[in-house]
């Protein structure tokens, strides 16, 4: 367990105090929906994954054999389909050059 100074919980308390969302159609729009602290943090991942997904620098885009989903929302879990081995490898590494530039590291669970 890590010692945290109390204002430093505050400041974070703030922070992510009052986080809502709500769902919307044509016909129907939900009440604001109250959502808590992990929801609001999410996983660190999900904003390389979700510009991978999106286009731009992403080699699936290049390749012709992998596909990632587009994404509509940060999401805590995406999937990377590839018909070949070489490809998963060129994006794991890709994904693995964008977590060091970023710095930041995966730690297993």
């Amino acid at each position: 367990m890590y010692l945290i100074p109390e204002d430093i919980q505050v400041m974070l308390e703030d922070v992510f105090n009052g986080f809502k969302m709500r769902f919307s159609t044509e016909r129907y729009t939900t009440d604001w929906i109250n959502l808590d602290f992990g929801i609001a943090i999410g996983c660190s991942m999900c904003p390389i994954l979700f510009v991978s997904a999106e286009g731009g620098e992403n080699p699936a885009n290049l390749s012709g054999g992998c596909y990632i989903s587009p994404l509509k929302d940060f999401m805590v879990d995406t999937t990377i389909l590839c018909s070949k081995e070489n490809e998963i490898c060129r994006m794991l590494v890709w994904l693995d050059a964008q977590m060091n530039w970023s710095r930041m590291s995966v730690k297993a669970s």
